[in-house]
């Protein structure tokens, strides 16, 4: 296809969407670096190689499936111009992302309460890295529901119809990739003790 045919609204529609997937692109290449990193540090001596990751970061893989499940449900019924469940589905799915950052705090509670910090005399270099990807996810996942919360209050202005759903696709695509992207982590984290 000609990137160059259609009216200027396609157009424009798919250079914001392509400028959405290099962001994602980039943030890719961010979180390889630090697993990668997290890969050649395990070789070092300090390295905990017994660590349990905490029970809230497990939950936390749960509860941002179920959220992407119900941005897919707010999107299903966006299509069916029916804005009253999509805004349900957007509320929860935007609830769930809240209860998502709460479980990763309490699951840096447990680390701490294991007597590590992120730095200083109790830190390690295992939960280190551990504390700043999940963190670095976290802010990530707060952008994801600052981008939920404007589709919501756009939804509630009637900006959105099921001809109209570029701002909610765009959010929507950008949820699915922090949704996809803790689950890797957690295994990742998970299986490369």
């Amino acid at each position: 296809m000609d990137l160059t045919q259609g009216t200027d609204q396609e157009k424009n529609n798919r250079a914001k969407k392509m400028m959405l997937w290099f962001g994602i692109g980039s943030l890719i290449m961010s979180f390889a670096g630090w697993t990668s990193a997290f890969i050649v540090s395990s070789t070092r001596k300090d390295w905990l190689s017994d660590f349990k990751l905490p029970d809230p970061f497990l939950i936390s893989v749960f509860v941002i499936i179920i959220s992407s499940l119900a941005l897919i449900l707010a999107k299903r019924a966006l299509k069916n111009n029916n804005k009253q469940m999509t805004s349900v589905w957007l509320v929860l799915a935007f609830a769930l992302g809240i209860y998502f950052i709460i479980n990763q705090f309490a699951g840096f509670s447990e680390i701490v309460a294991q007597g590590y910090n992120f730095t200083g005399p109790t830190s390690n270099v295992t939960m280190s890295y551990i504390f700043l990807i999940a963190f670095v996810h976290i802010v990530h996942v707060a952008v994801g529901l600052l981008c939920l919360l404007v589709v919501l209050i756009n939804l509630f202005r009637n900006k959105y119809s099921s001809n109209n759903m570029l701002g909610f696709e765009l959010a929507s695509s950008f949820w699915h990739f922090v949704d996809i992207l803790w689950v890797y982590l957690f295994f990742f984290l998970y299986f490369m003790k």
